[in-house]
């Protein structure tokens, strides 16, 4: 159990949020194998101010997805403290995440993200005005620094912590790294003794062992999995089991993942529409077939989708071949 700003959590594994990849449907798929806690893909604060259209339909969460947070950036203080409370009434969620971690180059030329890594004040400042107006719990999530020159982790989760953050997480990578290399998971258990709040680690968890190791090593409260989730839903579930020292749950058999593959490109046309749900499922169906031998051509097919009924086709096809 890990509690923000008291919002329980009842569980040690959370959902990262990932441009492009937490839509709703996902999360749900996730939260139903096992999540304990998810956030939202980041929504800019400025277009959240400027009633954009689009930025409201990211924010959609079903009413059973707690406790959630939404996760907003930018770098105007007074845009952000403007947005948070739009955000949390628009979403329903429990917590407000702020965004100081993404790496992408449009996001850093613009001065959001991880480039707020650079100026600790500045970003001190934008967690004292979102707390302020949302309303509910702030956290901030962040990496081991921008580059291997300006390491500041420790330093910038003890700004966030004294401008009023009630949860703080950390992903062991600077920005300059992107994705690649291995997590410094030493700098997320050096935030984790500097501060008296919860801190979610995050980075390279892949399996049971490695969700178990992270927590064991950084002593954090709770863990976030990104891209280990990606087509593997069912990792929340089995991490618990074995940080718990259960039998760890095998995974289903493929028929059964591939039908919860289709099942959550179906949840999102539902809601928005077949053609926006193809094209998701186009970069989200291959990822259920990594590890499959012999799936290449099916991969390939998937990123071609145009409707419901062609991903109907190729799945039936993939339950004959693939085992």
């Amino acid at each position: 159990m890990v509690n923000v700003g008291g919002v329980e959590i009842g569980g040690s594994f959370a959902l990262a949020p990932m441009a492009g990849v937490t839509d709703f449907a996902f999360r749900q798929l996730c939260r139903e194998k096992g999540a304990a806690y998810t956030v939202t893909e980041m929504v800019s604060a400025k277009a959240l101010c400027y009633r954009d259209e689009k930025t409201k339909t990211l924010l959609y969460m079903p009413p059973d997805e707690h406790p959630a947070a939404v996760q907003i950036f930018g770098h105007e203080p007074e845009i952000m403290a403007e947005a948070a409370p739009m955000a949390r009434e628009l979403s329903g969620a429990d917590i407000v995440d702020i965004n100081m971690g993404c790496p992408v180059g449009k996001i850093v030329k613009s001065g959001d993200g991880s480039a707020l890594m650079r100026d600790p004040e500045l970003a001190g400042r934008i967690v004292e005005s979102v707390v302020k107006t949302a309303g509910c719990p702030v956290t901030v999530k962040f990496r081991k620094g921008f580059d291997n020159g300006n390491v500041n982790a420790v330093e910038f989760a003890r700004v966030c912590e004294s401008a009023g953050a009630a949860a703080l997480a950390v992903h062991g990578r600077t920005r300059a790294q992107m994705y690649a290399g291995r997590a410094d998971w030493d700098i997320i258990r050096d935030v984790a003794a500097s501060v008296s709040i919860p801190v979610f680690a995050n980075g390279d968890v892949f399996t049971p062992d490695d969700a178990v190791h992270i927590l064991r090593y950084t002593r954090c409260a709770a863990a976030m999995i990104g891209r280990g989730a990606f087509g593997n839903p069912w990792l929340f579930a089995q991490s618990e089991a074995a940080l718990s020292g259960d039998p760890v749950p095998p995974l289903p058999p493929f028929a059964e993942r591939i039908d919860d593959a289709v099942r959550q490109v179906e949840i999102l046309a539902r809601a928005h529409g077949e053609r926006l749900a193809c094209l998701e499922a186009r970069h989200h169906l291959p990822w259920y077939l990594r590890g499959v031998a012999y799936s290449a051509v099916y991969r390939a097919a998937l990123t071609h989708v145009e409707t419901l009924e062609d991903i109907r086709t190729i799945v039936k096809d993939m339950k004959r071949d693939l085992k």
